[in-house]
């Protein structure tokens, strides 16, 4: 599907939200969405969809006005990594994906930790730069390789303003990601105090296992401050490395393949972005199989 009509920046807005995890949590607990139904009238795209259509076509037709390089959505780059990067170079049994992964006082777009870890920084078309540098230096210390991502308009600032060991990605008009720098692995650079901070408390004690090292055998009050004097000691390329291994676990997306199979390629990112039980992948199933008429009448 192709728009080719004028659309103005509500309708994008609108549209940009049917990939919002408030949708997909709420096609989760529910197998429909009112937000989802309201956003598709505010965006003016339901006019466009035939009686036959399901919710699944809804998301199809969103997602290509957020592809035209005047629309261009951070989710639309999210989306393509998790295409072309996480499912096409990968798969969910060798890699995992992070979304909106809190490191320090900035938030990681996008992680993919396989045998290493990656995150990308997406720079959109409507982004700003302003912020890059200090983004770029949190993730150093938690991630082995950082890349950003970026629209053409900014591929040469971001160049010329990150240092040579950061990666440089640009997607096209034609939504296909090309490399044009790329990133040097140094998990040497990385804390384990900020990877400590970045974690749960529950990985951060897997990760002292994995090293053979001791837990902390100290009341709740105190554990944060012993767990900190504890990674303190330890070696940064160590603790990287047992980080990745805990975090494919825990963080282990393979249940979701199922669900995948059934989704509009569209809704990738979306699905990988929020924890699904196995009833929840049912409904989400169910709710884009539904018909626009029927979707109509979610409240």
């Amino acid at each position: 599907m192709t728009i080719t009509t004028t659309i103005d920046e509500a309708n994008v807005s609108a549209a940009a939200r049917f990939f919002s995890p408030t949708v997909m949590r709420e096609m989760a607990r529910r197998g429909a969405s009112a937000l989802l139904i309201r956003l598709a009238h505010e965006s003016s795209l339901v006019s466009r969809l035939s009686k036959s259509a399901t919710v699944s076509d809804l998301f199809k037709l969103a997602f290509d006005l957020l592809k035209q390089k005047t629309h261009r959505h951070e989710y639309v780059y999210k989306a393509a990594l998790a295409q072309k990067v996480l499912l096409g170079t990968h798969s969910l049994q060798t890699a995992s994906m992070l979304s909106e992964f809190r490191v320090g006082y900035c938030k990681a777009d996008v992680a993919i930790l396989n045998g290493t870890s990656t995150v990308y920084e997406i720079k959109s078309e409507r982004d700003s730069l302003s912020r890059l540098k200090r983004q770029i230096e949190s993730y150093k210390r938690v991630f082995a390789r950082v890349y950003v991502i970026a629209g053409e308009n900014h591929v040469a600032s971001v160049l010329e303003c990150v240092s040579s060991d950061v990666g440089v990605m640009k997607l096209s008009d034609r939504y296909q990601i090309s490399t044009l720098r790329e990133a040097i692995d140094c998990s040497q650079r990385t804390s384990p105090i900020a990877i400590l901070d970045a974690i749960r408390l529950s990985e951060a004690k897997a990760i002292l296992r994995l090293m053979n090292a001791d837990v902390p055998d100290v009341p709740n009050t105190e554990l944060y401050g012993a767990m900190r004097d504890r990674f303190a000691s330890l070696d940064a390329c160590a603790v990287h490395f047992a980080m990745v291994r805990v975090l494919k676990k825990t963080r282990n997306l393979m249940p979701l393949a199922d669900l995948l199979a059934g989704l509009p390629i569209p809704l990738y990112a979306a699905a990988l972005s929020v924890r699904l039980r196995t009833d929840d992948r049912h409904r989400v199933l169910r709710a884009v199989k539904t018909s626009i008429e029927d979707a109509l009448l979610w409240k």
